[in-house]
């Protein structure tokens, strides 16, 4: 991907997160959609040597591409019935699985808590040619007025308990009564269970494991559907 092939806002942007990172794109194919996604190529440097599942509450989950994203996205890709569909992606990241679905067909919102993050998904919407996306800025602690979505996704979100009656509250808000969530967790997230049993007053859930073999070992992945109460 040539970065002055982008348009003159998306290379504003561009300019503006190097200042900040080293990056470089990368191409994606996730059934069939290829993207391409702005990544940062120092992780070692800028992570630390933190740990994702040791340090949770400090370790800045948006900033690669995680195994749980790329089952998300597979996911999404395959689901029927997407035309005229919304998602919305809470705590999007990079935003693989609402770039991918927005390939596949969805009406997409990626969101996240920092205007840099949002930087980084408008780069990589409009370096996968996809420009019928919305971006929102969305603290889940305070969040905005929201419309409703057919189905909410996310993967790797339930990292810190304190968030997690937020989180349902704008699952809550911004979920149609009809509609589904979608969620992807490492299985050795300790945090998931929490979590679920949380949700569980609200919603009927149903999970499923996948296994994906990364660069480094095989991680096995927690699916998560959750449909309102009605």
């Amino acid at each position: 991907m040539d970065p002055q092939t982008l348009s003159p806002e998306a290379q504003a942007l561009y300019q503006k997160v190097r200042k900040q990172y080293k990056v470089a794109f990368e191409p994606l194919k996730v059934q069939g959609h290829l993207l391409n996604i702005l990544k940062v190529t120092d992780l070692e440097q800028v992570l630390a040597g933190k740990d994702p599942l040791k340090d949770a509450s400090s370790f800045p989950f948006w900033i690669k591409i995680w195994e749980a994203s790329l089952v998300l996205a597979d996911l999404l890709a395959s689901l029927p019935d997407r035309k005229d569909k919304t998602l919305l992606e809470l705590g999007a990241g990079l935003g693989v699985p609402g770039l991918t679905a927005a390939a596949a067909g969805f009406q997409v919102t990626l969101s996240d808590y920092e205007e840099l993050i949002l930087d980084f998904e408008r780069i990589n919407a409009a370096a996968s040619n996809l420009s019928e996306l919305s971006f929102s800025l969305l603290d889940w602690k305070n969040p905005p007025a929201m419309q409703q979505f057919d189905i909410l996704a996310g993967a790797e979100i339930l990292f810190r308990e304190e968030f997690f009656e937020p989180l349902l509250q704008v699952m809550a808000k911004s979920i149609k009564p009809d509609g589904v969530i979608y969620l992807a967790h490492d299985i050795r997230r300790k945090s998931l269970q929490p979590f679920l049993h949380l949700a569980e007053r609200d919603y009927h859930i149903a999970a499923t494991q996948r296994r994906l073999q990364s660069h480094e070992d095989e991680k096995t992945i927690v699916l998560t559907r959750l449909k309102p109460r009605r």
